[in-house]
């Protein structure tokens, strides 16, 4: 079956002020965020793409801009099923105040029980996004042969639960992936199981340990809802 390159949005404005974007109109890349998108053509480029499909969200579709300049015959397709989590009512708040949440013990250590108020359940977050995954592996293999690859920009949250899909891991345990901003994951899907090829790919790997306070860093060993910011 088809390969799947899922590349995590380049670093945005929410990222950098410590906001949980999730849908909230107006988030776009900041300048840092514009220059790793800008790097992303060379870094792809000995790997043929069948097709190129984004979260509708316009961070997503910044950073594959430089990508489909680069490559006039891709045509960017947006699906609904690989937008970020509804994190409904924590949408556009502080992650700091958000820990003090009792929601976010929840969501940390036991994310498969977590809903947020007038927003989503992250079950259903990774349901709707592995159900997308496994419509267009069906549709790049039928259009263009079982050795293709496509790419993929989403967000950390989706990413993370697609990894632990493949993995076979419950979601309960997705918080301890991490995934930077406008890093390459790689899953090759095969008849009977996936294969993790790339996790987090920044070329380079940058600081093994995370600046600014950030999951793995952190001394209570929590993840960043939403992904972070990465490294500066």
């Amino acid at each position: 079956m088809a390969m799947l390159i899922l590349v995590r949005h380049g670093r945005s404005t929410a990222n950098t002020a410590g906001v949980l974007a999730g849908r909230t109109p107006g988030v776009h890349l900041d300048e840092h965020g514009a220059a790793q998108a800008a790097g992303l053509p060379a870094r792809l480029g000995g790997i043929p793409l069948a097709a190129a499909v984004s979260s509708p969200l316009e961070r997503c579709v910044q950073t594959l801009r430089p990508l489909l300049d680069a490559r006039p015959a891709l045509r960017l397709e947006t699906d609904e099923r690989i937008s970020e989590c509804d994190y409904g009512d924590w949408s556009g708040r502080k992650l700091g105040e958000l820990n003090d949440e009792p929601l976010m013990e929840v969501v940390q250590h036991h994310p498969s029980a977590a809903a947020f108020p007038g927003g989503e359940t992250m079950r259903a977050m990774q349901a709707r996004a592995v159900d997308a995954v496994r419509d267009w592996n069906g549709r790049v293999e039928a259009a263009h042969g079982e050795d293709a690859a496509y790419v993929m920009c989403s967000h950390g949250d989706i990413i993370k639960a697609l990894v632990a899909d493949a993995l076979g891991m419950h979601l309960d345990l997705f918080q301890r992936i991490h995934v930077d901003p406008c890093s390459v994951t790689a899953i090759r899907y095969t008849r009977t199981r996936p294969f993790l090829l790339r996790l987090g790919d920044t070329d380079g790997l940058g600081p093994l340990v995370p600046r600014g306070g950030e999951a793995a860093a952190a001394g209570d060993g929590n993840a960043v809802v939403g992904g972070g910011a990465g490294a500066p």
